[in-house]
């Protein structure tokens, strides 16, 4: 018995015999089951900042570039694990994050009119290099490169907003505060194919 690449057989036949199913038998299926949850999760992770910016109608107290970084990295990291061949369960959080990382950038450039020049030329680039990285048509050093790359890119994601936050802090009306905190298990799975993506955000509106 197979469902979205469980195999419950072993644990199904285990229990009939009335046995506990042993540990090769039952880790890949809790790895799988908490991959899943991570990934259910993970699909409203942005969707509190990004309904409060619409209540708002404000993005004071938000850096631009940290959240562009943020889907610089995601597509990163989706990228090289779309490439991997990994089981969606492993990676699927990250395609909710970056589909709601966009949207976040969308509305953030959306009430920052007008947006600058610069800005639209960072959106045109990311918009034409993306697909080529997140359909692996790059050289595999650059690929690996890039990989270990995206944990300083999301480390520098929060230094924009950081000295964003300390810009606004003097004069108590601060849109918003965001504080990230990502582990990673090295996207490939540590040799297991079943890398795992945590990820933990606060936001605080403080009007």
């Amino acid at each position: 018995m197979e469902f979205l690449g469980m195999d419950f057989s072993c644990v199904i036949g285990s229990l009939r015999d009335g046995k506990f199913p042993d540990k090769d038998c039952l880790l890949p299926l809790i790895s799988k089951l908490l991959g899943y949850a991570i990934v259910a999760a993970s699909t409203t992770v942005k969707v509190p900042q990004i309904l409060k910016i619409l209540k708002h109608k404000s993005v004071r107290g938000l850096s631009v570039v940290g959240f562009e970084l943020e889907v610089i990295g995601y597509t990163i990291a989706l990228a090289y694990c779309l490439h991997k061949g990994l089981p969606f369960s492993a990676y699927g959080e990250l395609a909710f994050l970056l589909i709601q990382a966009i949207i976040l950038v969308a509305v953030i450039y959306y009430f920052s009119q007008p947006v600058r020049t610069t800005t639209w030329i960072r959106a045109l680039l990311y918009c034409a290099v993306a697909p080529t990285v997140l359909a692996g048509q790059i050289d595999p050093l650059l690929f690996e490169a890039l990989y270990a790359s995206q944990h300083a890119i999301f480390l520098f994601a929060r230094i924009p907003q950081i000295w964003e936050n300390f810009s606004v802090s003097s004069d108590g009306n601060k849109m918003g505060e965001q504080w990230c905190s990502r582990s990673y298990d090295g996207g490939a799975g540590g040799g297991n194919g079943n890398g795992v993506v945590v990820v933990v955000e606060l936001v605080e509106v403080v009007k």
